[in-house]
């Protein structure tokens, strides 16, 4: 393996966690992004399965290099305490599997494209509270651009970069997800790079949002990865391949552009690595 802090969703190979690291392990990837564990959300597990998982670990040689969470993907409507309590319980699950990062997200709201300057405020508040949270902890939240929460767009990413960036609030940098907003991902690099500490693999097609293997959409991934190196990039690189369908992307997807996928597993999965090996054997030796 050229490059030794390559991780991935690994949910995406199978619902069952011995699986997705018998199918790691053949790959030579030492580190997992958890969010689907044995069919159950990585931010659902009771302490005891969370004690599980990590013996699980221990058995294949696997680490953690971000708890992949599912906190602030929920509607800034909804109350926040609730949330609040599951993202605790996630910092809990995090310590125990000896993860540093926490990825999140910066809330839904109801309407179209366009934020009210009091949603942008509780937003900033919510995030603001959560990375205390995460200080307190030694926990760093990872915030990915993902469609239609505040920050999905170039702009408003730079604009909670400014208002929150430091040591416990960095970015996670995901091309495919640009693409889908209709965002030009080199240009929106070049405002973030200086607040990307983790990036996902992912790619996709500007024509129709669909998700295709790195290097091989409009995601700029190999001028990413390419300029991230030259100035001494050394974090993980985690592959998200959304090349096939799987246990759970339902509950992840808000509009139509992963429906009808092929049955996603260690083929797709394995194609999704491949790309990246190639990008990475072009740009790295």
């Amino acid at each position: 393996m050229i490059y030794d802090k390559i991780s991935g969703f690994s949910d995406e190979i199978a619902e069952a966690v011995e699986v997705q690291f018998q199918v790691l392990n053949k790959l030579g990837i030492r580190y997992f992004e958890p969010r689907g564990i044995d069919g159950k959300n990585i931010s659902l597990l009771s302490e005891a399965e969370v004690c599980e998982l990590k013996a699980c670990m221990d058995r294949y040689g696997i680490k953690v290099s971000s708890i992949g969470s599912p906190i602030g993907k929920v509607k800034l409507e909804e109350p926040f305490e609730e949330h609040f309590a599951l993202f605790r319980k996630v910092v809990q699950t995090a310590k125990a599997l000896e993860a540093g990062y926490i990825r999140l997200f910066s809330f839904y709201h109801v309407g179209g494209p366009e934020w009210t300057e009091s949603e942008r405020a509780e937003v900033l508040a919510r995030l603001r509270r959560m990375i205390s949270y995460a200080e307190e902890h030694d926990i760093v939240l990872l915030h990915e651009n993902e469609k239609d929460i505040y920050g999905d767009t170039v702009e408003r990413c730079v604009d909670l970069m400014r208002e929150l960036s430091g040591s416990h609030f960095k970015a996670v940098f995901d091309p495919a997800n640009f693409v889908q907003c209709h965002q030009d991902t080199a240009a929106a690099y070049e405002q973030l790079k200086s607040y990307i500490a983790y990036m996902h693999i992912k790619d996709a097609d500007a024509s129709d949002g669909k998700v295709v293997p790195a290097g091989f959409g409009d995601g700029n991934v190999e001028y990413i990865l390419g300029d991230l190196f030259k100035n001494g990039y050394d974090g993980f690189l985690s592959l998200e391949p959304h090349l096939g369908n799987f246990a759970g992307l339902a509950a992840l997807e808000l509009d139509d552009k992963m429906k009808d996928l092929p049955e996603g597993g260690e083929g797709t999965f394995t194609l999704a690595y491949n790309a990246l090996e190639n990008i990475l054997n072009r740009i790295l030796v």
